[in-house]
């Protein structure tokens, strides 16, 4: 069982910034790709933003491209999701994920192990 550590969620306002972090154990931080999704009431858990076992391949859902930037840091075992210019839309449930796979997977049945999620509040 892997076990992911969201925390770093919150209320801003419109235009502010927030910054996710979610740890994962040492044997899957290593090789397995992290990724953020988010699910607002009433909608589907779409894809935010995903990143590759090496840190050297990230990709982002369209709405959040230029705003969010996801990273990883593996001293720590831990990815970051900075989130800049935040909106009223950005509000939702963020989820961490990984999985045993390659590349930066953009489904979320791609995904076998998830967080408990934060919540993202953003006011206008």
């Amino acid at each position: 069982q892997v076990q992911l550590e969201e925390s770093g969620g919150g209320s801003v306002e419109a235009g502010g910034s927030l910054r996710l972090s979610c740890k994962a154990p040492a044997r899957a931080f290593v090789d397995w790709p992290m990724a953020w999704f988010r699910q607002a009431p009433g909608k589907e858990r779409e894809f935010v933003a995903g990143i590759d076992y090496s840190g050297g391949l990230t990709n982002y859902a369209d709405p959040v491209k230029g705003r969010f930037t996801l990273s990883r840091d593996r001293a720590k075992n831990t990815a970051y999701l900075q989130m800049n210019t935040l909106q009223p839309d950005d509000t939702a449930v963020y989820f961490c994920a990984t999985a045993y796979t390659t590349g930066t997977p953009t489904t979320a049945n791609s995904y076998h192990y998830w967080g408990q999620g934060t919540q993202v509040t953003v006011s206008s």
